[in-house]
């Protein structure tokens, strides 16, 4: 088989798997905001071992059990206040513990992160073809 012809099947199958990945979070984030239950949540320290930076989000489900949200590595850049703040927190009332911000960049920024590796991996599979 030719190389390049290779080489274009396989990004375009990443394009295709990059873009899939984009169209599901963008679903999971649009039943987010039909059918998901609101609630706000306190933003706590981590655990001094702990050397993440940003800290957690401990809120309550419907059945008043506390949970934690981990906002993970980037929960400052998705507008997480400092420590003692409130934030609005959104989850499905059959999984509270697969909770997520109520911010449009934690509920979006995945799809957008999805859409733009599916952008350079049909982009290369143009420029190999050509």
């Amino acid at each position: 088989m030719n190389a390049q012809l290779v080489l274009l099947a396989l990004c375009t199958g990443c394009g295709l798997g990059f873009l899939l990945a984009a169209v599901r979070a963008v679903a999971s984030a649009a039943v987010l905001w039909a059918r998901g239950r609101r609630v706000m949540g306190r933003v706590t320290a981590r655990a001094a071992s702990d050397r993440r930076r940003g800290g957690l989000v401990v809120f309550s489900d419907h059945l008043g059990r506390d949970l934690v949200l981990d906002p993970g590595p980037c929960g400052p850049l998705y507008g997480v206040p400092p420590v003692g703040g409130s934030v609005p927190v959104v989850y499905e009332r059959e999984r509270p513990t697969r909770a997520r911000l109520w911010t449009s960049r934690h509920l979006l920024a995945p799809s957008f992160g999805w859409f733009l590796s599916a952008t350079v991996a049909f982009g290369t599979g143009v420029v190999v073809a050509g």
